[in-house]
């Protein structure tokens, strides 16, 4: 296409209104610069297109449209949206540093196309429970402005033969009508090994029906599987999926952290975050968050705006005694 002809295509999509075309001229602008030796302007070009698709990607796209489930759908997944972002989690980097790649490469995934590449989007989440593999799944689909879709499994598993894997072929074929994070959690309740279960005959349908819908599954959506119980899972599943992310307790560090930002609203000026961390060891993220919530509760109710060191060290070992139980 020739620089004239590259002109009346983008006044023309600017004309139609339609930003995707105007971009992807754009790109075949970049192209022919970089055919004609101006590597240097062919990849300022490439950067402005790249920064204005993650812009709307990040900020000024509207979430994906989508109707909620109906029929025996509606009874498989519960859909909702998300306000959840990776700030609104304390994480280790190099969690951190996972996550946000996953995001860059759904935001970029047509780059990676354009080259053969793929961008992740099959992820196995492993951790003790409270880690924070949820609020992930709930993150990443907010960073994306993606529809949530939690798999219900009290109603995709059942006793009769055939019946789940059915159910489970209608959860993936939803997957190519309506891009979005589709989360299964407690995963192992199918994922099981298949020689482990009493019930192997069902178990291994249901399993060998998620390996194939897994494999076979090109849509755009993200597929998210979390688990508490790793070894329960079968080793076929696990390069099926793109990453396999690992949680952890969290460290000391971690645990400052999300109690400074739970506690964030109130004065905590001469508090001896040392000893109430050393307080919290063996606590999942989702106890430290809830005790720093137990003792802002205490400090409103008693017309306070100073968390009392008593007060959290307090609410930390209700939090232990109750995980002991």
């Amino acid at each position: 296409m020739t620089a004239s002809k590259h002109l009346i295509a983008l006044l023309q999509s600017h004309i139609d209104g339609d930003n995707e075309q105007f971009l992807a001229v754009a790109m075949q602008v970049a192209a022919h610069e970089a055919r004609q030796g101006h590597g240097n302007l062919a990849k300022q070009l490439r950067d402005l297109v790249d920064e204005a698709r993650s812009l709307k990607a990040s900020r000024t796209s509207k979430p994906v449209p989508f109707a909620q489930p109906k029929g025996e759908l509606a009874a498989l997944i519960s859909a909702t949206y998300s306000d959840t972002r990776l700030t609104s989690m304390v994480l280790p980097t190099a969690l951190e540093e996972r996550l946000k790649r996953i995001v860059t490469e759904q935001r970029q995934h047509h780059r990676l196309i354009k080259h053969g590449l793929h961008a992740r989007r099959k992820i196995l989440l492993i951790g003790p429970p409270g880690s924070g593999k949820t609020m992930t799944a709930a993150a990443l689909a907010g960073e994306l402005t993606l529809p949530l879709f939690t798999v219900v499994f009290d109603s995709l598993i059942t006793r009769f033969m055939g019946e789940t894997a059915a159910k489970l072929r209608l959860v993936f074929d939803a997957m190519l009508e309506t891009r979005g994070v589709y989360f299964f959690d407690e995963f192992d309740a199918i994922g099981s090994r298949r020689a482990e279960r009493n019930d192997v005959g069902e178990i291994r349908r249901v399993l060998n029906s998620f390996l194939q819908f897994l494999e076979n599954d090109d849509s755009d959506s993200l597929i998210i599987a979390a688990t508490n119980h790793p070894e329960l899972l079968d080793p076929a599943l696990f390069r099926r999926f793109d990453d396999v992310i690992h949680y952890e307790l969290p460290d000391t560090s971690i645990a400052e952290g999300i109690l400074k930002t739970r506690l964030s609203g109130f004065d905590t000026k001469g508090m001896r975050w040392k000893q109430v961390v050393e307080a919290t060891s063996g606590l999942s993220q989702a106890e430290i968050s809830r005790a720093a919530d137990e003792a802002a509760k205490r400090t409103i109710l008693d017309d306070r705006t100073r968390i009392a060191r008593d007060d959290l060290l307090g609410a930390i070992a209700e939090r232990k005694a109750s995980t002991e139980r």
